[in-house]
């Protein structure tokens, strides 16, 4: 990076206080932030440190009033968080080196289908699968048979995609991650023992989806497991067979959906939350973290809580647990006043 603050400001339409001519080099968090660098200020938390930070400039909301001097040259803008992005977008596709080739430790069927430019890195083995144009699959893989991965995909080291998996386009898979692999279906017996359902249908992500290190994601016992447009995992997620989950979901780390749950378009899901099978989760959910999720929830609302209930209620419901034991003791106390 090796930007005039001029040049910055005038890309996102900004306004300046300060030296428009200062150079920046490097991108900072506000509160490690070096000479030369540049941050920004989006959260009230984060106040305290425009005063002390050594960053040349800072992006701040157009609205923002300093308390006492600063000495960083300022860009104000609509959304300081948006055009912070917006710069590391562009610094993460220029650092970004695209390979291509093939390795030749690779193993690859000769019934595969490799499109043009596409890498394979060290030690991965491809099945009789369908490879599309700029894919980059880098080392120790493992892409079963009749898998399909779509254009400008990226499969970092140790992913394991079974047969008959479908990725879209554009889609990021990180290391670790399973694709495929048997849902979790046994069915009890009289004698107390289990007998292995079969796993007979696949995996199906739709494209822009990213999926965090060392998630899961089953496939179905018949028909699909399926993930819709730009969904986003986190680390350490398991889906189970034959869930759905809707356009632009995001769900944080350590989470779990339990089998044939339908989850709705643009939920956002915090860290450790389970959610029991055979549900159906509307559209534009809020559920907090830790939550466990029992029943069905209707589109737009915000839960929490183990079982999962109404954000507000659940708060009202924390703040009365809390003076529990003060109520005990002042009960305890009428007890005795009334004792005869």
């Amino acid at each position: 990076m090796n930007l005039t603050l001029k040049e910055i400001a005038l890309k996102f339409k900004g306004s300046i206080e300060g030296n428009a001519d200062v150079v920046i080099n490097q991108l900072c968090k506000i509160e490690t932030a070096k000479p030369g660098s540049i941050t920004f200020l989006a959260n009230q938390k984060y106040d305290k440190f425009i005063y002390i930070t050594e960053a040349s400039a800072v992006i701040v909301q157009k609205e923002f009033v300093p308390q006492t001097p600063i000495k960083s040259s300022l860009i104000r803008v609509d959304d300081p968080y948006t055009v912070f992005t917006s710069l590391l977008l562009d610094e993460g596709n220029k650092k970004e080196n695209l390979k291509t080739g093939i390795h030749t430790s690779a193993v690859i069927s000769p019934l595969a289908k490799i499109g043009e430019d596409v890498f394979i890195g060290a030690n991965t083995v491809i099945g009789e699968s369908t490879i599309e144009s700029n894919v980059q699959i880098h080392a120790n893989c493992v892409i079963g048979d009749q898998v399909y991965i779509a254009k400008n995909t990226k499969v970092y080291p140790c992913v394991s995609i079974l047969d008959e998996s479908e990725v879209g386009s554009s889609c990021i898979i990180h290391s670790g991650v399973v694709i495929g692999s048997d849902g979790f279906g046994f069915a009890p017996q009289s004698s107390g023992t289990y007998v292995k359902i079969p796993q007979l249908g696949k995996v199906v992500l739709k494209n822009n989806i990213e999926i965090g290190a060392n998630s899961t994601i089953d496939r179905a016992t018949l028909g699909e497991t399926i993930l819709h447009e730009g969904v986003k995992l986190d680390n350490m997620v398991q889906i189970a067979h034959n869930v759905e989950i809707g356009e632009h979901t995001v769900i944080a780390a350590q989470s779990g959906v339990a089998g044939s749950t339908k989850i709705g378009a643009r939920c956002i899901i915090g860290g450790q939350v389970g959610i029991a099978g055979h549900l159906t989760l509307g559209n534009d959910l809020q559920i907090q973290g830790k939550s466990g999720v029992t029943k069905n929830i209707s589109n737009g609302k915000a839960v929490q809580g183990n079982p999962a209930m109404n954000f507000k209620s659940y708060y009202k419901s924390f703040s009365l647990f809390k003076q529990f034991p003060s109520i005990d003791a002042r009960l305890r106390k009428l007890e005795e006043k009334l004792r005869p």
